[in-house]
């Protein structure tokens, strides 16, 4: 690999704004805000707006469509039959 043309790839605490939920993991992001892991040391924070803690598929409130009354709003709306 060519030196100084890659990003560092380093720890950063993911965290999650909505559920406090947070996962360390590698990335190339950087945050100048820091936290304090499990493991005693401080990594940089990247906040979230969501994630599999609070996205409404993971969680099972996911909305279900209900595509019979949408059809039939369609055909009074172009009168097709």
């Amino acid at each position: 690999m060519k030196k100084s043309i890659h990003p560092n790839y380093n720890y950063v605490i993911f965290k999650d704004s909505s559920t406090e939920f947070s996962v360390l993991t590698k990335s190339t992001k950087t945050s100048g805000e820091t936290a304090s892991w499990e493991d005693g040391n401080t990594y940089p924070v990247v906040n979230m707006e969501i994630s599999s803690a609070s996205h409404p598929f993971y969680t099972g409130t996911q909305k279900l469509m209900d595509s019979e009354g949408r059809i039939e709003k369609f055909r009074k709306k172009y009168q097709v039959k």
